[in-house]
């Protein structure tokens, strides 16, 4: 055999060893990402189960009326007769997620505009470590500053304690700002250029292209940023137990205290007995949040099926 002949085989054993080999890593790979997305439906499926049984346990077991749970205004659980209504809290969750979404939504979505349409070249230069910088900072930091800043602000100017639906208002809109504006700005961004050029081609101006062309193309990414935003804000519990109040009450007004779910369950989990009626309501309010958070999954699911780019 010469030496070309011994060659080649040679050439044809080390790439059969090395196909073996990427195979072997290849199937590696399979495994692990398999095992991952296992755990994480696993792991879903469980909490799921998990909340389910513990937050309907106040109704099986402990013969609590889920329609006064529902409908009912009263919370008074150390009372001789407890009364265990939660509108106040799921009214005040949706109220704080609703009046914080109206604030961050124009402010993200006019950044996003002004990022990749106003000043494409420096607008990202100065906008982007900003919103980089409001992602970072932890929730108790948001919640501190609210608390310091802005509740005595509030109390001198507007009246009454400071501690209000307002404050939580201000506070959570400034935590979803940034996730709302870097979404916004992706979707502009994804846009193709031909909807820009040929707008600009029939005579149309640079804001008649912003808001009769790009904004409507963009429109259910951009929907799609304010649920997200919504969601967060929804399940946001240090920050705004820290300005909103923690009142057992409904609102009358912007400027009174309230609370939410999330405020409500962080206060008594810790000063109730675990499988005590009360500690079994608090994750009934629990299980209110875990469906919101479907819900809000599944709206975002259905925005994103309407994206046309």
């Amino acid at each position: 055999m010469d030496n070309k002949t011994m060659t080649l085989a040679a050439s044809q054993r080390l790439l059969k060893k090395s196909n073996k080999s990427a195979l072997q890593k290849e199937k590696r790979g399979k495994y692990l990402v398999l095992a991952s997305a296992l755990l994480i439906i696993t792991a879903t499926i469980a909490i799921t189960i998990f909340l389910g049984s513990k937050g309907l346990q106040a109704f099986i077991s402990n013969g609590v009326s889920i329609y006064e749970f529902l409908t009912s205004t009263k919370w008074n659980p150390t009372a001789e007769n407890p009364l265990y209504g939660a509108v106040p809290f799921i009214l005040g969750s949706f109220a704080v997620t609703i009046l914080s979404a109206l604030i961050a939504a124009p402010l993200g979505i006019g950044g996003a505009i002004f990022m990749t349409e106003i000043a494409p070249s420096w607008g990202k230069k100065i906008l982007q470590p900003v919103i980089e910088l409001l992602v970072g900072i932890p929730s108790v930091v948001y919640g501190f500053i609210g608390l310091s800043v802005l509740v005595p602000f509030l109390r001198e100017t507007v009246g009454g304690q400071g501690f209000s639906l307002l404050a939580g208002m201000i506070v959570l809109s400034i935590m979803i700002l940034p996730t709302v504006t870097s979404i916004a700005t992706d979707a502009m961004s994804s846009l193709p250029k031909g909807l820009r050029e040929s707008s600009y081609a029939i005579g149309a101006t640079r804001w008649q292209t912003i808001w009769r062309v790009l904004v409507p193309a963009a429109m259910p990414t951009l929907l799609t940023a304010i649920v997200l935003g919504m969601a967060r804000a929804f399940g946001e519990a240090l920050a705004v137990q820290m300005v909103i109040g923690n009142v057992r009450s409904l609102p009358s007004a912007i400027t009174d205290p309230s609370a939410t779910l999330t405020t409500i369950i962080t206060l008594n989990m810790g000063h109730t007995t675990f499988g005590s009626v009360e500690n079994n309501v608090l994750w009934s309010l629990a299980l209110i949040l875990l469906v919101m958070s479907f819900i809000f999954i599944l709206l975002i699911r259905y925005l994103s099926s309407r994206r046309q780019f």
